[in-house]
């Protein structure tokens, strides 16, 4: 076993290996933990981007300057402001929904209830009833459905271009259980006229706008997921 220690193979790769070690030492260098770190290439423009302080301002801990903000911010107005009357069965029914509701906005619900209007009243004067199925609650989708299966057998077309809505006001709001119920009278303006087989217009006129008053009735369940409200009821202004 001696012997092979001392083989001169052994000996001639042993002086190798030092002599390669050697020479690694020389060119890398020997690690102290004082060598300075990588380059960043991206510091340089992390630093232009972080915001500087002017002159000696001291930027505060956003704990204390989330609580400064907050104490000078007014208190949040009543979830009916601009909706109802304080005291009214409007106004109390609108803070039973949003207690039930934490996300419940009077003003978002508004524009989504015109944006819905909009979009039912066009899609039934296109016979879309995919749309219509989306945006109504089944009772309701199957009346209009009833309608637009009339028109058609009769061979009648309506054509109807929607110019806008005048007004949308909350007339009614309830919480039964967590079912929310929201009236709204719209008076909006449209386009329309229905033309039979021939072409000939037997109702409407294609060229003049006329104002149209509907009573719709939303309703959700505040305990779903879905945050979507549906169409529930259409009744003939009072």
């Amino acid at each position: 076993m001696m012997n092979q220690a001392f083989d001169p193979l052994n000996l001639l790769i042993l002086a190798i290996a030092v002599v390669v070690i050697l020479r690694l030492r020389s060119v890398l260098g020997k690690r102290t933990g004082n060598e300075r770190p990588p380059v960043d290439p991206y510091a340089t423009q992390r630093r232009a981007e972080k915001p500087q302080a002017p002159g000696n301002v001291i930027n505060l801990p956003q704990r204390e300057n989330a609580t400064e903000n907050s104490a000078s911010q007014p208190p949040a107005e009543p979830v009916w402001t601009g909706y109802a009357e304080a005291g009214t069965s409007v106004a109390k029914g609108l803070e039973k929904i949003a207690a039930a509701d934490g996300q419940f906005s009077t003003k978002t619900f508004v524009e989504g209830a015109k944006l819905a209007y909009e979009m039912v009243v066009t899609a039934f004067a296109q016979g879309d009833r995919q749309s219509l199925k989306n945006l109504l609650s089944r009772e309701v989708y199957e009346g209009f459905a009833r309608a637009i299966d009339e028109r058609e057998k009769a061979g009648q077309i309506l054509e109807s271009r929607f110019v806008g809505i005048d007004k949308a006001d909350v007339t009614a709001a309830d919480l039964k259980g967590k079912r929310a119920s929201i009236t709204l009278r719209f008076i909006a303006e449209f386009i329309s006229a229905t033309l039979n087989k021939a072409g000939e217009v037997i109702d409407g006129d294609p060229k003049q706008v006329r104002q149209i008053t509907d009573v719709w009735t939303f309703e959700r369940d505040t305990a779903s997921r879905d945050p979507n409200w549906k169409l529930a009821a259409t009744d003939e202004p009072g």
